[in-house]
């Protein structure tokens, strides 16, 4: 199994329109950072996992041609906004039309079907996206192309929730506040973990970096990754060593090889 980070930053991405701090002004390629997706490409396929606003931009950079499904985490923009952008993967063997498979729990695909209504019309007109949406039970693992999902559920803020997912030993989370004892058992055993970590301060919707380690401490992965980041983390050349071993700010393009 291959993870590649497609973006780890918040939904404004970094650096933020307007700003003078210094990361934002940092020539550093590891502090800038699209808004967060990853992609998993496991037994032969290809799965990404959210795709926002910088979807197009994040399969041009990593030099995709194929993707066979699209995981969605929650319904928020910086995470599916992009969706309009998979028709390029449907058409690009005309007359062949490949099918987009996405999957998402039910918040999440109420919300597609709204934002892209056009694309689920009766009488659709030429060149819309090509979607077969599956709207997943949070709490019941699912197979996509032969493989295996757990979904995890956590909490985003007091109004939303957002779906993590394990594929064999390796467990993506982000924009998660909080988690329940029940869905933070579905995570032990897993050899690689990453999870979101916004800033160093509190915040009411997302970990902090001292709750994302916290969280890693009771998993208890071998390796650990932190995303969803916003400027306020730092410049990644002075705060790596402040993390404990094993555990690292992962970084727009960083890929992971993962034993299956």
């Amino acid at each position: 199994m291959k993870l590649t980070f497609l973006g780890t930053g918040t939904s404004q991405g970094v650096p933020v329109i307007g700003c003078r701090c210094e990361v934002c002004r940092s020539a550093d390629e590891r502090d800038r950072r699209l808004r967060t997706s990853a992609m998993v490409e496991v037994a032969g396929r290809t799965f990404v996992i959210d795709a926002g606003p910088d979807f197009r931009q994040q399969m041009l950079r990593a030099g995709v041609e194929r993707v066979d499904a699209i995981l969605l985490t929650h319904e928020h923009k910086d995470h599916t906004a992009g969706i309009d952008d998979v028709r390029a993967f449907n058409f690009v063997d005309y007359p062949t039309i490949r099918t987009m498979h996405i999957y998402a729990n039910e918040p999440t695909a109420t919300t597609l079907l709204k934002d892209f209504d056009y694309a689920f019309a009766e009488n659709r007109y030429r060149g819309v996206p090509v979607i077969e949406l599956h709207t997943i039970s949070e709490h019941e693992p699912f197979s996509v192309c032969g493989v295996e999902i757990m979904p995890i559920v956590g909490e985003h803020s007091d109004r939303f929730r957002s779906v993590g997912y394990r594929i064999g030993g390796m467990a993506y989370l982000t924009d998660f506040s909080g988690i329940k004892p029940a869905e933070e058992q579905k995570l032990y055993g897993v050899e690689y973990l990453v999870v979101n970590a916004l800033r160093w301060m509190p915040h009411d919707s997302h970990f902090s970096v001292d709750e994302a380690l916290q969280l890693i401490h009771r998993v208890r992965p071998r390796y650990a990754y932190l995303t969803h980041m916003s400027h306020h983390i730092g410049l990644m050349a002075e705060v790596q060593s402040q993390l404990p071993k094993g555990v690292m700010f992962a970084y727009d393009g960083l890929t992971v090889d993962i034993d299956d």
